[in-house]
């Protein structure tokens, strides 16, 4: 895989569906754990919604790393390693990332949508 133009498109989509994820967790009862507990609904709104966010983040890392650097990432896990490698984060955000391994889903295609 040969380095290539980064999608102004690709990088605005997944920036506005973190923000929008982001937004909409925002609306749920988060002042205490009672209100937010009080319907089982909160939990699975909040887990979709941060999950979502996650794979929108991650999909856009493995764009950067494909447009930007020429590499194909087929895991989430191996964005953190590429990052890293062209050294465009340090070795403390690298360490945030085997958070992000339990996700292990496949980066070949959004997941959410």
């Amino acid at each position: 895989m040969s380095p290539n133009r980064i999608s102004k498109r690709v990088v605005a989509d997944r920036l506005d569906w973190i923000e929008k994820r982001v937004r909409e967790t925002r609306t749920l009862p988060l002042e205490n754990y009672s209100s937010f507990t009080a319907d089982r609904r909160n939990f699975w709104s909040a887990e979709s919604c941060l999950r979502r966010a996650l794979e929108a983040l991650m999909d856009f890392g493995r764009h950067i790393a494909a447009k930007a650097f020429g590499v194909g990432i087929t895991e989430y896990k191996e964005i953190a390693d590429v990052l890293k490698a062209e050294r465009k984060i340090n070795m403390k955000k690298h360490l945030l990332f085997p958070a992000t391994h339990k996700i292990s889903r496949s980066a070949n295609g959004p997941h959410y949508r």
